[in-house]
């Protein structure tokens, strides 16, 4: 009774004071069905958010197939030889160096001090050695073992890339026929392989691109007579410091045992064939005779001439395999160990592995590069910034990007395919800020180096532009090599020329 008399009391207050009970209910009921709709609200949009879309470069198939528990390799030295490929490798080098924020060993212009042979004190930012740690080496040299070693520490990675004599003597002929005296004064390639020392004298400078240009770029005497214990003697040089020869022929092959050998990334070693000559539309004697990854000269400008004659018959690519004979001696001695690596390392492993570095190239292709990867002119592309350099008598192709890549696939495209004057240049700034000069290159965004004092200055018909003299001559100085080193002139050259009695061949 008296319980009773209380609840009444206690609910009356309440609905006195606060308000009637059912409106306390409806409140409730009202604040849970908000809840629930706020609950469900949330979910709904979670499960109606798209994922973010992630670059093509971050996907599983960047790594390729397991490596095991190696360290990849950051100390690495590339003897980067002439016509032989060396440009894509060493893009590849620029990217996973760039990519990791390592140290390069730049030189002071373009290229090591080559022709001659090489001196760490051409190395940019050089003050002795183990003073700085320089990771990555491979720009042009021509190369001395014993200040290679002051430079690079004593754990680094030497390897290299060869290519069959006869092939690498067609770009070259292609490349410095206006440089080389030897070249120069031959009607085509096959008038050269005819009779080579009817042109060719060993004293006249940028002769080494006529003969044994591998020997030469190893560093050994290009001009030596031929001797079986002279090749071995050679090639056995070359095994003791270099641990992997390439062959440009069996570019992808090579890409494979390259990167189990460094234990690098798939994408480390994904490329795109840079500094390839357009092939003559009618496939005649002045046509290049290989495509893909050989084939390859770093110059070309728009010709003011007949491209070289580049024809051969069976019989004159005999005669330059013996006028190239150390040369012809280290292809074959590296080519047979590459296929016994070949073998070690197991065919149809090879083939699968080779099959999916094709598709990550084609899928890469597919989304950096407009047109699905097709090479254009240089001057054809909108971007003067990445046009490849001209110089020569052949065109040299480059890319041009796919539009709309959001920034960071954009970067990692334009990596891969950035020619390797505006590459090194890119490189050059990052690393040596303070030196850069307040006036930037014509056709590149790179600034000219202070310290650079043999570079050239671009003019279009370097870019691949019209406009200047073709030939790329300042004043009377004579033609420039790609990285500006001057070449002696055509007059000066076939004046020493005649001043010099011809050595016998």
């Amino acid at each position: 009774m008296v319980q009773n008399k209380n609840g009444r009391m206690l609910r009356g207050l309440v609905c006195g004071r606060l308000g009637p009970l059912w409106m306390w209910k409806a409140l409730l009921l009202f604040v849970a069905i908000a809840f629930a709709g706020q609950l469900l609200g949330i979910i709904f949009s979670k499960s109606s958010v798209q994922p973010a879309a992630r670059s093509i470069f971050s996907s599983p198939d960047a790594q390729g197939p397991s490596l095991g528990p190696c360290r990849p390799h950051t100390h690495i030295m590339f003897l980067k030889t002439h016509k032989t490929a060396s440009s894509t490798v060493l893009n590849m080098l620029y990217r996973f160096g760039e990519e990791r924020g390592l140290r390069f060993a730049l030189p002071l212009g373009y290229q090591l001090g080559y022709p001659l042979p090489f001196s760490a004190h051409r190395v940019k930012g050089y003050r002795g050695p183990r003073v700085v740690e320089f990771h990555i080496m491979g720009n042009h040299m021509r190369f001395n073992k014993a200040e290679v070693e002051k430079v690079m520490p004593a754990d680094t990675f030497y390897f290299s890339i060869i290519r069959d004599p006869v092939a690498l003597a067609e770009s070259s002929f292609a490349y410095y026929k206006e440089v080389a005296p030897a070249f120069r004064k031959a009607k085509g390639l096959g008038d050269f392989a005819d009779d080579p020392g009817k042109y060719y004298d060993p004293r006249a400078r940028n002769n080494h691109y006529a003969r044994n240009l591998l020997w030469f770029d190893f560093g050994m005497d290009h001009n030596a007579n031929f001797s079986a214990v002279l090749a071995r003697h050679g090639e056995a040089v070359v095994r003791q410091t270099f641990k992997l020869v390439l062959v440009s022929e069996f570019f992808d092959q090579s890409m494979i045992l390259l990167r189990h050998a460094l234990c690098w990334p798939l994408d480390a070693v994904v490329s795109f064939s840079l500094n390839a000559r357009q092939q003559k539309p009618d496939g005649g004697a002045g046509a290049a005779l290989t495509d893909g990854w050989v084939g390859k000269v770093r110059g070309g400008r728009l010709p003011a001439k007949a491209p070289p004659n580049l024809f051969l018959t069976e019989e004159q690519r005999e005669k330059l395999r013996q006028w190239n004979a150390l040369d012809w001696h280290l292809y074959q001695a590296f080519n047979r160990t590459f296929w016994r690596e070949v073998a070690a390392f197991g065919a149809a492993r090879m083939e699968r592995e080779v099959a999916l570095l094709r598709s990550r190239r084609e899928a890469l292709a597919g989304a950096c590069l407009r047109d699905g990867g097709k090479p254009v002119e240089a001057h054809r592309i909108r971007d003067k910034t990445i046009r490849p350099f001209q110089s020569g008598l052949v065109k040299i192709l480059g890319y041009e990007l796919q539009p709309g890549l959001d920034n960071g696939t954009r970067m990692s495209c334009l990596r891969m395919i950035r020619p390797e004057i505006q590459y090194k240049d890119t490189l050059d700034a990052k690393q040596f800020p303070r030196a850069q000069s307040p006036q930037a290159l014509p056709g590149l965004q790179s600034p000219k180096l202070a310290s650079d004092r043999s570079f050239f200055k671009l003019d279009p018909s370097r870019t691949g532009e019209k406009g200047r003299d073709p030939g790329g001559r300042t004043g009377e100085e004579g033609p420039r090599d790609w990285d500006g080193s001057r070449l002696l002139s055509r007059n000066r050259n076939e004046s020493t020329a005649r001043t010099r009695k011809r050595p016998a061949v």
